[in-house]
């Protein structure tokens, strides 16, 4: 199962080629935030979003957030794998 996760921007690591660090239930990664990175729903440092193969899909607010987490862990296991996943990736 795929799932889009929420996560939080902590750091713009490299604006020239849109990555910035996003934190997904205490684990830090880069991810790719080209999508996202110019209009209305730019993010930047502090903005919520859901993350996808590595990529930043949509800007949401942090009660989105907070609710879409809340309905990921009583998924359970399939979570726990993207999680995992998650804490396996790279992106440089």
């Amino acid at each position: 199962m795929c799932l889009a996760i929420p996560g939080q921007i902590v750091e713009l690591v490299d604006a020239h080629h849109h990555i910035a660090k996003a934190e997904v239930s205490g684990v830090r990664r880069n991810v790719n935030i080209g999508l996202l990175a110019e209009g209305e729903d730019a993010v930047g440092v502090g903005d919520w979003v859901l993350i996808h193969v590595g990529f930043a899909m949509s800007k949401i607010d942090e009660e989105e957030a907070q609710s879409t987490r809340e309905f990921l862990l009583a998924l359970g296991e399939p979570y726990e794998a993207e999680l995992e996943e998650l804490e396996n990736s790279r992106i440089e």
